[in-house]
């Protein structure tokens, strides 16, 4: 049974609303006042009906080319983080006027994958954000991108806002975007209708995938928002995708844009974080007792199961289990260096304490750290 949308935005008690790039700024590249401001007294009204938000923007980069006098986002890494560093400021900033136009006060919070997928960083992400939240404070969360390298991305503030929802226990997540919701087709092709219901992967089934510049779900910007809906509706959490222009109504419960039900339950925080905002650094093959041991019993994995060791990882790093015919079964954080591993292969626990001391008496990924994939 569908709920009623005045009902799931009235019983949402923290939302989590991302904006992306475009929903900010002006052809031009730099920040657009009057859409921050209109974005601003949305987020003012919600906050004034009883909801704790949390903001995820996108727009650093963006709002950086105008004053490097830039005219396009630059293709390097080191060029976009010199935008960012620039534009993170701007933007924070503005954020920081518009909402104290409001008596709101707004708190930095930039992270990369470490900051949530290792366990201390994550336990300090966790306290930062409920500390935040119970100051009053709204967080505005970006992704790191002055330091974070290619293997340290989540890839897109879609996906990053999803988990971000998650982290902060949040009831729902509001995806802005410059399209008013998931289409069937490409928006701009005859006969195209909007999805205004998404109860599960056969409503997707019926989504085609749009040609390139369109806003198909076969299209970057549409197919991250969908993902991102996957992964936030899988774990408990109900989603609303529209356009920046119907925040307010969306946020005041009408019948806009596309609502995504939850689907699954609640699952371990950082355990999601692993699944979805890591990529392997190596991999570990494992044999078919260690696989059932993983999978079926959801054991940890003993130095005994591995067979192989392939990559160049170090300790706590994340890297994906294979099972004998090759494919990955699971994604964990290794507590060993991929040079320790091959003379422990094999051997068990007991055994490695007597040749080589108390230090290697552990597991090589405890269970609390591994994810089935």
């Amino acid at each position: 049974m569908t709920t009623d949308r005045s009902t799931l935005v009235d019983g949402a008690r923290r939302i989590v609303v991302k904006v992306g790039s475009s929903s900010l700024t002006t052809a031009a590249g730099g920040i657009d006042p009057a859409r921050v401001r209109q974005l601003v007294e949305v987020l003012a009204a919600a906050r004034g009906a009883g909801a704790e938000v949390v903001l995820v923007s996108s727009g650093a980069i963006a709002a950086g080319l105008a004053p490097l006098g830039l005219t396009k986002r630059p293709r390097g890494l080191a060029a976009q983080q010199a935008a960012a560093s620039v534009g993170q400021g701007l933007l924070a900033h503005r954020y920081q006027e518009e909402f104290a136009r409001h008596g709101i006060v707004t708190g930095q919070v930039l992270l990369t994958v470490d900051d949530v997928t290792r366990r201390a960083h994550y336990r300090n992400a966790h306290q930062t954000f409920a500390k935040l939240l119970e100051l009053g404070v709204v967080p505005i969360v970006n992704e790191n991108d002055t330091v974070a390298t290619s293997e340290i991305r989540f890839g897109d503030n879609d996906r990053l806002a999803a988990l971000v929802a998650h982290l902060v226990h949040a009831d729902l997540l509001v995806l802005l975007s410059d399209v008013d919701g998931l289409y069937d087709g490409p928006p701009s092709r005859p006969g195209a209708r909007l999805v205004p219901v998404v109860r599960s992967e056969e409503d997707l089934a019926a989504v085609t995938v749009g040609s390139a510049g369109s806003a198909g779900v076969g299209t970057g910007g549409m197919t991250t928002k969908v993902e991102a809906a996957r992964i936030a509706t899988g774990a408990g959490i109900d989603v609303l995708l529209t356009s920046a222009e119907q925040a307010a109504a969306a946020l005041a419960g009408a019948e806009v844009g596309t609502h995504f039900e939850a689907t699954g339950k609640r699952r371990p925080t950082r355990l999601l974080w692993l699944a979805h905002a890591t990529s392997g650094q190596g991999t570990l093959s494992l044999d078919s007792g260690a696989v059932r041991a993983v999978v079926e019993r959801r054991a940890s994995l003993l130095a005994a199961g591995v067979t192989a060791v392939d990559g160049a990882f170090v300790a706590g790093d994340a890297v994906d289990l294979l099972d004998p015919d090759g494919a990955v079964v699971g994604r964990g954080l290794v507590n060993f260096d991929a040079d320790e591993l091959p003379a422990l292969l094999g051997r068990s626990t007991s055994e490695l304490k007597v040749a080589l001391g108390a230090a290697y008496e552990r597991e090589v990924i405890h269970r609390d750290d591994l994810v089935l994939l």
